[in-house]
């Protein structure tokens, strides 16, 4: 075959449809390309006023009228813009991807600076034939002399152009819908999607039914405005009533005087807030303003807890307020609501490109016009720059709560059981994030105090320091030397020991080994929400020296008495608990608690908890945890009158009893017993409390 260079070739009838039925995901986000086509239309008549090339009339109102007609199955989208002569028109419509705000904005870059446009590519006119058989539009120039101009498609690569009978300046869009889209023709559901994308953009728009019938209102005259169309003037003569005076006689007395007023045609109300709060200087806005756009915006009753107001110029345009909600439920299931905007424009939710993913726990609006949209502006394109509004976001967050712990730490603590899930899904996801708040994440302890890491840290140093004996005074420095430099070579071959920091997942539940720890003195913090597990494994990777504990994954040496029990009783006892109980492989130890109203407990290792609760976040319901790291273990107390007498009557008809009664009740205390062990428990202390009636 010979060489052959040629170019590339794009068929309108074939990128036509493309544009029409894939461009957009959603369907009605029409609405959002008609009105937004709208906006910049009187933006750019705004900016020409402002140059001096165009005086606004009188009675000028920039507006949008969004007009439903289900009866004739239209949809109209008129402005009072730039609007467009037919070479104009021929230019902006008919030429696919070929944007007039660019073009606008590339004409006068030297004589503004204000980049407000919302269109930049030129597509969102096209949207329209995603609803409708038909579309036509009405438009006229705000050049002196212009004459109106008539434009129509049916829906095909063909259209007619002709003189129009528009006589004021905008344009008039006119969408003939098709049958599977006569919902748009509906006013209830025009309404919910131009609130769902259009409640902030930046100009009135107004939403009526061609066919409604003329609705009315009553006023003061007083109140009369200019634009107001009179119905009627309405004279309301003053009330009286008869009253007793202070003689005893009866009068007639004014109670309201007479007035003047008038019947209007009712006045149109805007569907959106031209000015929202997040534009506003975060010194203008009040707690209640605050709390009001959260109740608008999220549906949510509850009051948030606080918020971040995002206000930025330079590198880059960023406004926004990020509410901290109340967060009741686990971490895995909570949805925040982010929503982007650009320009005042829904974009959508949740974009995760710009909000790193810890934050989606939070609620909020980020308004941000350089984003880089793709064509359809409903997603960003992959851009180095976006990355750096996500840790401009993240950073911003951080420098909140770091200023709230350090000026109002109380503030801080009241908020912190609700806002710890995210603080730590955070630091878990986020390591810039993670470096900046390890000092100021809380921990409550077992006394309702809240401590830092470092806190908790010094008061397991001090423990310690108060439980270990005081070296004999008689010990000679030659003795002290030698055992210094013993610890010294052996410390060499070990590791160094690590602080460990206990705490609870369930005060209730661990209440037993709680006021164990109570009596000698000793503390834990609670950490009671799922995400706790991940978390404490990230502070252990990233502090080498630390290791948390749950309170009953050992009995530690502060808990009993010096001294170890007697092997042949442990092996004697573990085998009796073991046939007693028909579990070959339960672990039992024999200790010398020096709590001699503790009879028994359960034990289990960290390390096998982790990977229990591992299990249960992945569903891996149907895999052995004892394949991981051992079971429970059995710990009986040798103090205790009970297992002291199921050691001395071993083969006495009442110790199979009191043996499954320990392990139950030491069970109770670690955790809940499945429905056939409580029935059994249940049934067996009946059974126990009768033997006492005998």
């Amino acid at each position: 075959m010979a060489a052959k260079h040629g170019s590339l070739s794009i068929n309108s009838e074939n990128i036509f449809p493309i544009i029409k039925k894939w461009l957009y995901s959603d369907h009605d986000i029409f609405v959002r390309e008609m009105v937004s086509n709208g906006c910049d239309a009187i933006t750019k008549l705004k900016k020409l006023e402002v140059m001096g090339e165009y005086t606004f009339p009188d009675d000028y109102k920039a507006k949008i009228q969004v007009i439903v007609n289900p009866e004739e199955k239209t949809l109209k989208f008129i402005d009072n813009g730039i609007g467009m002569t037919a070479d104009e028109v021929e230019e902006y419509i008919t030429q696919i991807a070929f944007s007039g705000a660019t073009e606008f904005l590339e004409k006068y870059k030297d004589k503004t600076t204000d980049d407000q446009m919302i269109g930049h590519f030129g597509l969102g006119f096209y949207s329209a034939f995603m609803v409708a058989d038909e579309v036509h539009i009405d438009t006229l120039s705000y050049k002196e002399g212009s004459s109106p101009v008539h434009w129509s498609c049916d829906g095909g690569t063909e259209y007619d152009i002709q003189d129009g009978n528009k006589n004021t300046v905008g344009t008039e869009i006119t969408l003939f819908l098709n049958e599977e889209s006569l919902e748009f023709s509906n006013e209830y559901r025009m309404r919910e999607v131009l609130e769902k994308y259009c409640s902030f953009m930046p100009v009135e728009i107004y939403l009526s039914n061609a066919n409604a019938a003329q609705e009315y209102e009553t006023i003061d005259e007083s109140e009369l405005r200019d634009d107001d169309v009179v119905v009627e003037h309405i004279h309301e003569d003053a009330k009286t009533e008869e009253k007793e005076n202070e003689n005893g006689e009866k009068e007639i007395v004014e109670v309201s005087p007479a007035k003047e007023k008038v019947k209007i045609n009712k006045r149109p109300v805007s569907i959106n807030d031209t000015h929202p709060l997040w534009t506003k200087h975060p010194n203008e806005c009040t707690d209640e303003e605050y709390r009001n756009f959260y109740r608008k915006v999220f549906l949510d009753y509850k009051e948030p807890l606080f918020w971040i107001h995002l206000n930025m110029d330079y590198p880059f345009n960023l406004k926004g307020i990020l509410y901290f909600p109340k967060i009741n439920t686990e971490y895995d299931s909570i949805e925040g609501t982010i929503k982007l905007y650009n320009n005042q424009v829904f974009i959508a939710d949740n974009i995760k490109e710009v909000i790193p993913e810890f934050l989606m726990l939070l609620k909020g609006v980020i308004d941000c016009p350089d984003l880089p949209l793709n064509v359809s502006r409903s997603a960003l394109q992959n851009d180095g720059f976006v990355q750096k509004i996500s840790e401009y976001i993240t950073k911003k967050v951080a420098d909140k709560l770091i200023g709230m712990c350090k000026t109002d730490r109380e503030s801080y603590e009241k908020y912190w059981d609700d806002i710890s899930p995210f603080i730590k899904f955070g630091c878990i996801k986020d390591q810039k994030f993670s470096e900046k708040m390890m000092d100021y994440i809380l921990f409550k302890n077992l006394d309702d105090k809240y401590l830092t890491l470092k806190d908790c840290i010094e008061e397991n140093k001090k423990e310690n320091a108060d439980s270990e004996p005081q070296n004999d005074a008689e010990q000679t420095s030659e003795e002290t030397a030698e055992e210094a430099k013993t610890e010294e070579t052996s410390d060499e071959k070990k590791e160094p020991e690590k602080t460990i920091i206990h705490y609870v997942t369930d005060p209730v539940q661990q209440s037993q080994y709680i006021n164990l720890f109570k009596e000698q003195g000793m503390d834990a913090v609670i950490l009671r929400h799922n995400i706790d597990t991940a978390f404490i494994s990230h502070l252990e990777q990233l502090n080498q020296e630390i290791r948390f504990q749950r309170i009953d994954a050992d009995v530690t040496d502060s808990l009993k008495e010096e001294g170890e029990a007697d092997e042949e009783l442990t092996k004697s006892l573990t085998d009796l608990f073991r046939k007693t109980l028909n579990k070959e492989k339960l672990e039992v130890k024999v200790e010398k608690l020096k709590n001699e109203n503790l009879s028994a407990m359960i034990t289990l290792s960290e390390e096998s908890r982790r990977m229990q609760e591992m299990m249960k976040m992945y569903n891996m319901y149907g895999m052995d945890p004892n394949m991981f790291g051992g079971n429970e273990t059995l710990v009986l107390n040798a103090n205790h009158p009970l297992v002291q007498y199921v050691v001395e009557h071993q083969k006495s008809k009442k110790v199979p009893v009191i043996c499954e009664q320990l392990y139950d009740l030491a069970m109770l205390s670690h955790k809940q017993l499945s429905p056939e062990e409580m029935t059994r428990f249940v049934n067996r202390s009946n059974e126990i409390m009768l033997m006492l009636t005998k």
